[in-house]
């Protein structure tokens, strides 16, 4: 099973947005990069929730219940969409200057393609955040 990151903006849609909606369709992406991450996801693939802009954290872990569709939001077939539902919140908010700080993390998407909105997570990455996110944060 892969592992992904997706982006959003916390005002646009946040964490909280989509535990109360159960299930979103993850559209709007019009990256050809992001487009093709979403192609590749798979049903059961889980996913970290990063808020952007506002926050700068990962917050919680999704899962893909509906692999690649046309993108409702556009006539352009080049275009795809995928469900989310949430998993769980993190016990804890990983912020984008604990994962810069993390040398085990020095590879990871959000950090080299900070633009990119899907992104993969290879398995080891996937272990360090859940590990950074069970810390008590540093003071």
């Amino acid at each position: 099973m892969a592992k992904w990151l997706v982006k959003s903006e916390p005002f646009v849609y946040s964490w909280d947005q989509l535990v109360q909606d159960g299930k979103t369709c993850w559209d709007g992406v019009r990256n050809y990069q992001a487009r093709n991450n979403l192609q590749a996801m798979r049903k059961g693939d889980e996913v970290l929730f990063y808020h952007s802009n506002e926050g700068l954290a990962i917050v919680g872990i999704a899962k893909v219940v509906r692999e690649a569709y046309p993108d409702p939001t556009t006539d352009d077939p080049r275009w795809v969409a995928v469900d989310l539902a949430p998993l769980q919140a993190l016990p804890r908010p990983v912020s984008l200057a604990e994962l810069k700080a993390e040398p085990r993390l020095k590879n990871l998407a959000l950090i080299r393609q900070g633009r990119l909105s899907v992104c993969p997570v290879q398995e080891a990455e996937w272990e360090v955040i859940l590990e950074l996110a069970s810390r008590k944060p540093k003071i």
